[in-house]
């Protein structure tokens, strides 16, 4: 059985490692290969083997950095089908699917390759007399980022990408669950010449983690993930002086009016909720339907949600895939139950799905319930599975007000033929992205990506101008030079 390596330093290595953690298909159930965990001598060896690397990599020329950024940009679109492969093998989604994860993170290498736009500083002349002022920002150092299995690509490429173009070395530690995928790009750097060291990737469980928030050299860590995890993350991590950046959990709402039109609205949320089987933080798990929009978009949920096709990630005809892990499986599955013992209807129910050939695999079907209220875990629950809670509201206001009590701020929607009712929700909505008629309003790369509350922990959003800010510091210099006159004598005379 294969073994998946950490790559330190320009190539594959077991380093110190002796633990190791299964890597599962999860179409089938079957474990595929294994992937080795770092200990904390690992991370030891990734660290010094970057901060050697960053003595050159942080002061090449930015001419350098985007020469091979663009190369990396194209062994990207050149190795996309192996990649989504890799991706559809150990996470479990459609094809299609990891091709989109791959083109959203691909967007933040361009920007990257860009990046000498966003580096430059201002200039401010004779601020008094025959003094002038500047900035510049320059790179930290060894950073980090500790990613989930959600988006094996996307979400490393929110991070290394811009850390890489504004001069600083990078160790990434990915999920253990989906690690092949890591290495993978680590490969194509090299190939696009990023000189060794300067990105790393060390597989591992909690005592990577640990190790990564603990090291002194490293000077700033991203982080993806729950929310617990990510308040664990900041205070560990800015405990011991470091910049955190920590992304935590959702529990996006979508909210439609009477005047949307329906069958657009049910076919966005139906995408939205059970797209790469809802295991997206972006992805939409609450329906608010407002007033007479009610029983008819449940109805045809209804219908949309049984036309979902479930099957493994590899067949084209399948509409979503499995759920990453059997752990998982069973959360969803515990999910509904208590949803219904709560007193919510199972308008349509994913559990006991088996797909043919695949009887092993960790299926769970579209899960929708309607009559969901807020005291319901269902509602106050991350499910991160397939399945859409219906919430009725009479009111815009009550919905508004639905939303802007909920813990988490990531992402929400709202489907509408009215302008006035667009611009009110957009307005009061306590949440940090919003879709009109969009259902996952993700930025584009020249944006940032982050929410409110509790679904960003600390003020660092990641990737577009926040992400240049994170992973940089300026410096500020004032400058006097006095005239002097020219001199005849010898220099070293006075």
């Amino acid at each position: 059985m294969n073994t998946i390596e950490h790559w330190i330093n320009g190539t594959a290595t077991s380093a110190g490692s002796t633990r190791t953690a299964p890597v599962h298909d999860p179409a089938t159930g079957q474990r595929q290969a294994s992937v080795l965990l770092a200990e904390s001598s690992d991370v030891d060896t990734a660290v010094a083997a970057a901060d050697k690397a960053f003595e050159a990599w942080g002061d090449s020329s930015l001419s350098q950095r985007t020469k091979v950024l663009f190369a990396f940009r194209e062994l990207l679109v050149r190795h996309e089908d192996e990649l989504a492969r890799i991706i559809s093998a150990e996470h479990g989604k459609v094809i299609e699917d990891a091709r989109g994860e791959i083109v959203r993170g691909r967007e933040v290498v361009e920007y990257a390759c860009g990046i000498a736009d966003a580096l430059k500083g201002g200039f401010s002349d004779q601020v008094s007399r025959d003094v002038d002022v500047h900035d510049f920002r320059q790179p930290l150092g060894v950073v980090a980022g500790i990613t989930p299995f959600n988006f094996p690509i996307m979400v490393p490429l929110w991070m290394h990408p811009i850390a890489i173009a504004t001069g600083n070395t990078f160790v990434l530690k990915p999920s253990e669950r989906d690690p092949s995928a890591s290495n993978y790009v680590a490969r194509l750097y090299a190939e696009a010449g990023l000189p060794d060291g300067v990105f790393n990737v060390v597989h591992g469980d909690k005592t990577a983690v640990d190790a990564i928030l603990d090291h002194p050299g490293i000077a700033a860590v991203s982080f993806v993930g729950s929310t617990p995890i990510a308040k664990y993350v900041h205070e560990r991590g800015t405990a011991a002086g470091k910049r955190v950046q920590a992304l935590g959990g959702a529990k996006n709402h979508a909210v439609v009016l009477p005047d949307a039109d329906l069958e657009y609205a049910a076919d966005h949320l139906t995408a939205a909720a059970f797209g790469s089987a809802g295991q997206r933080c972006m992805a939409v798990s609450v329906g608010v339907a407002v007033g007479s929009a009610g029983d008819k978009l449940v109805e045809i949920l209804e219908r949309t949600a049984h036309e979902v096709k479930v099957g493994p990630g590899t067949d084209p005809a399948s509409d979503m895939g499995p759920v990453v892990s059997e752990a998982a499986r069973e959360r969803v599955v515990r999910s509904i139950a208590r949803g219904a013992e709560q007193g919510a209807k199972v308008i349509v129910d994913g559990r006991g799905l088996t797909v043919e050939g695949h009887e092993e695999g960790f299926f769970v079907g579209p899960s929708l319930l309607d009559g969901v209220t807020p005291e319901m875990d269902a509602y106050r629950e991350e499910i991160f599975g397939p399945v859409l809670a219906i919430v009725r509201a009479q009111t815009l206001d009550e919905a508004i007000a639905v939303i802007n009590a909920n813990p988490y701020g990531n992402g929400t929607a709202v489907f509408t033929a009215s302008g006035e009712a667009a611009r009110k929700f957009q307005r009061e909505v306590k949440v940090g992205m919003i879709g009109v008629n969009v259902p996952i309003p993700v930025p584009m790369s020249y944006y940032s990506f982050g929410g409110w509350k509790d679904s960003l922990i600390g003020d660092s959003p990641i990737h577009g101008p926040a992400g240049v800010r994170f992973y940089t510091r300026a410096k500020v210099v004032t400058t006097r030079w006095p005239h002097t006159e020219a001199a005849f004598t010898f220099p070293t005379s006075s």
